[in-house]
């Protein structure tokens, strides 16, 4: 029974995701972000628990990552989609409203959203080369997927609870929700080495990177709320890349 409590976990991620996918559809961007950062904790725990009872296996891997596609590439695709048809539209159009002969007639301008959707094949892409890549398992090489969900995640969150006019107009730009689309395509799968965020022990020799994050963390949250989540991102990347020599000296390849 207790080599099964792992993928109990790992499903509680999936049918996070489902849940998170399905509110983005509806148009309830905020209840979407929010299922996507439960699934964050489920999925933070479920190799914990796996290492804790011994019972890592391929089967769990797989799993994990077929979760992790729905939970952190799927569902924030479909909310970066969302975003993008308020910017482009004013509203989010219902599926058989976009797909009619009258919008093909409009032109591609119509589809413009659907760019979005590169988000989750290079969320694809980026679990795959993760389950075949040896060098990963100390490390990740890209953005992780459940960093990116969240810095999409967080966009709707921000906006719900943070809200000014000058942040409306950033939101929904049409030429940020574009140009966020290609970072995070791009960032999937970059050539970055980045630590990993999952603790090996509760060691501070073994895991400092990660307590300084986390402190790094707590502090922006504090101050800044949901606003503080880009920036946390932007101080994993920084860190990763400036530190990389000694957290790669702390973790045997």
């Amino acid at each position: 029974m207790r080599a099964h409590i792992p993928n109990l976990i790992t499903s509680a991620n999936l049918i996070c995701g489902v849940v998170a996918a399905l509110f983005a559809i509806s148009g309830d961007l905020v209840i979407a972000a929010l299922f996507m950062a439960i699934g964050m904790v489920f999925d933070f725990f479920d190799g914990l628990v796996a290492r804790w009872l011994k019972v890592q296996g391929p089967l769990g891997v797989q799993l994990d990552s077929m979760a992790d596609l729905i939970t952190f590439g799927l569902a924030p695709s479909l909310v970066l989609m969302q975003l993008m048809q308020m910017s482009f539209y004013g509203e989010i159009k219902p599926l058989t409203e976009v797909f009619t002969a009258r919008a093909w007639q409009v032109g591609l301008d119509s589809y413009y959203p659907f760019l979005a959707l590169l988000v989750v094949v290079a969320s694809a892409f980026r679990l795959a080369k993760f389950n075949i890549d040896t060098r990963q398992t100390t490390h990740f090489i890209g953005l992780p997927t459940p960093a990116n969900a969240m810095m999409i995640a967080s966009l709707p969150l921000i906006f719900e609870y943070h809200y000014t006019l000058e942040l409306e107009e950033v939101v929904f730009n049409k030429w940020f929700l574009i140009g966020l689309t290609l970072f995070s395509t791009y960032a999937l799968n970059a050539p970055w080495s980045l630590f990993s965020l999952k603790f090996s022990s509760l060691t501070w020799k073994a895991n400092k990177h990660l307590f300084v994050l986390l402190g790094a963390a707590i502090v922006l949250i504090s101050g800044l709320g949901y606003r503080a989540i880009p920036l946390i991102l932007l101080v994993y990347i920084v860190m990763s890349l400036a530190w990389k020599k000694q957290w790669l000296q702390q973790t045997p390849l």
